[in-house]
């Protein structure tokens, strides 16, 4: 008896879920920094970039965002231009995400065999989610290895980030 598909239901999340916390390549020591909100400002757009390598720290207070929609560059957090941390190349473009719950919501639909979506009749009004809106390479079945692999040397890179001691 073969087993149980995996199965994938679309949890109707965009790319604006996963913007509370990016994980990015620090511009000054190359080594991981975060960009969060920032609890100093009221405002709901205003962010932070904090690497606890070199300590730099850097604001961001409003303006335009400008989302990564392309995988033939090298993506970028949409606040201060910083490159992810979470990225590798394919021989297809990049792979990226911008935290692990990203990448973990890509592996997981990519991975299933059983893509579940919402229908697009209802009343939410997220028509184009996450997941509809992956490059076709990526949700092809052909790749699946290919981009699991990738996937998973991109979670690779940040274990082997840190220092024995733990920064």
């Amino acid at each position: 008896m073969s087993p149980a598909p995996v199965r994938f239901h679309d949890p109707r999340s965009t790319v604006y879920d996963f913007l509370g916390s990016i994980l990015v390549r620090c511009p000054r020591c190359e080594r991981p920094a975060h960009v969060q909100r920032n609890p100093h400002r009221p405002n709901l757009r205003a962010r932070r970039l904090v690497c606890g390598g070199c300590g730099l720290s850097r604001t961001w207070c409003g303006g335009s965002v400008d989302l990564s929609v392309s995988t033939a560059v090298p993506a970028r957090d949409p606040y201060f231009g910083a490159h992810l941390w979470l990225q590798t190349v394919t021989r297809h473009g990049w792979l990226w995400a911008y935290n692990l719950e990203h990448l973990t919501n890509i592996r997981q639909f990519v991975a299933a065999s059983l893509r579940e979506r919402a229908p697009w009749y209802d009343d939410t009004g997220r028509k184009m989610t996450l997941v509809a809106r992956l490059p076709v390479w990526i949700k092809s079945a052909r790749n699946r290895d290919e981009v699991l692999r990738a996937a998973d040397r991109i979670r690779a890179t940040l274990s082997a980030s840190r220092h024995p001691d733990g920064r």
